[in-house]
This record gives C-alpha cells, sequence and structure tokens, in this order.
C-alpha cells in the first residue's frame, strides 16, 4: 500500500510529463553564476494536516501512530522551491535522523509528492523512527543541472536549519536521490562548494539511485540518450562542472551506488564514481540489483533484500534499522 493520499500534483505531474515528451530543445547554456542560498524562514512551520496513519508495508505488521504532514514548505523564492516534512505526530526528546530524497525524471518531470518517490520508503523508514524529507526542485527549462544541484543544497540547508521543528536531528541526514535525482545529490556530495554556497553542513552519508550520469563527459563522448543533451548541451566546460566525478574534492561523504545489473551503462559509471571518490579518501559501496531502473526506485522500503541490504549500510554509519512500534499480538 502506498503512504498518503494521492494529492493533485500526482495527476498534474503526469499529464505535464506526458505533454512535453519528444518537446526537448537541444542545447544548454553555460552554468550559471552560484544563486545566493535562500534566506531561512525562521516562523515554525505548522502541520498542513494529519493522517489517521501511516500505510506502511503489510510486512512490517506493525500498529501504526498518526503521523503529521508538512507540505510545501518554501526553501528558496522559486515555485519549485518546496519540500514536505514527514514525521512522528508526537515529537519525542530522543531527536530522529532525517532522510531527504531528491525525486527523478530526466531533470525536466516529477514532484515530491508521486508515489513512486515516497510511498515505500516513507512508510519504511518513519516506521524506524526518521523524520522524511521530500522535495522538489526547478526543473528544465527553468533551471538545469548545475542549478538544480545548488536548489537541493539548499534545501539541505532548510532542512539542517529546521529539523528540531520537525522532531529531526540535523547532524543525522542521508541525502537520497533516484535518477536525475541521484546524479544531483552525487553532484554535492562531490563538490562541497554546493553546500557550503548554500550555509549547509556535512551530512552523514548520500545514496543514489542508478544514475548513468556520474562521469557526463564520458556519457555524452558516447552513445547516449536524447535525454541527455537535454539536460547536459553541447558544452564540454559544462559537462564537467557537472560531472561528479570531475568535481570531486575536500573530504566526501560515504556513498550508497545502488545500480541496476540488467543495464551495463549504470554499474560502469558507478565504479568511476567510486574510484574518483577513493582519491579523495571518499568511501562508496556499490550494490547492484536484479531490478529494472524504476523498479529500484519503487521498491525501495518493501520488505525483501534489496530494503535490507540498504538498511544495513545505513546501519554501518550507525543509524537505526529496526522497527520502533509495538508489533501485533493476536
Amino acid at each position: 500500500m502506498g503512504f498518503g493520499v494521492i494529492n493533485k500534483l500526482k495527476i498534474a505531474a503526469a499529464a505535464f510529463a506526458a505533454a512535453c515528451l519528444g518537446a526537448c530543445a537541444h542545447a544548454v547554456p553555460e552554468a550559471t553564476a552560484a544563486i545566493p542560498a535562500p534566506q531561512i524562514n525562521s516562523v515554525p512551520a505548522k502541520p498542513a494536516r494529519v493522517l489517521p496513519s501511516a500505510r506502511i508495508p503489510a510486512s512490517d505488521a506493525i500498529d501504526a501512530p498518526q503521523y503529521v504532514v508538512w507540505r510545501d514548505l518554501a526553501y528558496g523564492p522559486a515555485y519549485a522551491q518546496k519540500l514536505d516534512v514527514y514525521g512522528a505526530n508526537a515529537i519525542s526528546d530522543k531527536k530522529a535522523p532525517i532522510i531527504l530524497m531528491v525525486h527523478g525524471g530526466s531533470w525536466k518531470y516529477g514532484d515530491k509528492g508521486l508515489g513512486r518517490v515516497v510511498d515505500n520508503k516513507a512508510g519504511h523508514y518513519l516506521a524506524r523512527g526518521y523524520v522524511f524529507v521530500s522535495i522538489n526542485y526547478r526543473l528544465i527549462p527553468e533551471a538545469y543541472p548545475a542549478d538544480q544541484a545548488r536548489d537541493v543544497a539548499s534545501a539541505l540547508a532548510y532542512v539542517q536549519a529546521h529539523a528540531e521543528e520537525w522532531g529531526g536531528d540535523a547532524s543525522r541526514i542521508v541525502l537520497i536521490g533516484h535518477s536525475a535525482g541521484a546524479h544531483l545529490v552525487s553532484l554535492i556530495n562531490a563538490n562541497p562548494m554546493f553546500a557550503a554556497e548554500a550555509g549547509a553542513h556535512k551530512w552523514m552519508g548520500t545514496v543514489a539511485l542508478d544514475s548513468a550520469a556520474y562521469d557526463v563527459e564520458r556519457l555524452m563522448t558516447g552513445r547516449h540518450g536524447k535525454l541527455y543533451d537535454v539536460a547536459f548541451g553541447t558544452d564540454p566546460e559544462f559537462w564537467r562542472k557537472t560531472s561528479p566525478t570531475v568535481q570531486v574534492s575536500g573530504q566526501p561523504a560515504p556513498m550508497l551506488l545502488v545500480c541496476s545489473s540488467k543495464v551495463q551503462l549504470q554499474c560502469l559509471q558507478a565504479e568511476r564514481l567510486k574510484t574518483a571518490l577513493a582519491g579523495y579518501q571518499g568511501t562508496a559501496h556499490i550494490l547492484p540489483v536484479d531490478l529494472a531502473h524504476g523498479e529500484i526506485n519503487v521498491n525501495l522500503g518493501l520488505d525483501g533484500e534489496y530494503t535490507r541490504q540498504v538498511d544495513q549500510w545505513l546501519a554501518s554509519l550507525g543509524l537505526p534499522t529496526t522497527v520502533l512500534l509495538t508489533e501485533k499480538t493476536e
């Protein structure tokens, strides 16, 4: 079962994606100058609505308490710069770790509220005591990957500044991104300037779910899909600026690189990023899974070996992976 009630954004996003297929531009301007970090709103956010229960996967067999959702919190001035926060209705004295989720969609489509982005992940991790945050960011043609990465960094800074309002721990944040979102979280993980410019500080780790764009320059000089031309254009300098393998510097956070074993490109790209990170004492674990690209996104949080291995990696960072709630008894 999915988490939360289907909202209008899901329908609008699907309709927009269908209308835009085939209408992509063929070139991208050079990367823009760094955008300033948005000013953080100091007014505590109010819960938008309270769900009667979290629709947690039945395999967990637990009684779910009420969860609260803070909707459309603005982390920047642009319309798209908003995020949703899912947390426990009763805030505990013990601060909760936070997962910050970045959706995919070819850098042009997608939405923070889509079921495949939120449902299984939020259900699984809320039950284990996490706060779950899902963000939107500006999409093509409003913004291209370099500025999209700045949006992700700005969202991270906002979450760190407001974590206590939701019962969260600003020092225990893990970034997760799928597809284009995996590229974006990998880019800010590689280059510390994105976080520094946004006013964000270090986070615990980054999980990248099946990206083929860690080494953008190599991708663009070989056979590739049209969607990459739309996102990265024809300028080699822009490729380098948006390539995590090239941008690695500083002290990168640990990474888990999930890739589909059904497609060779993603796992090869993951190997290149792992090698680049090692040059800066960065660690990366590659997790090949026998799932299709979309399944890697949707299935995270479902009971099974894939979720278990992701949880095992989170546990290696000292994060919780066991259900906190009381199991049902007959």
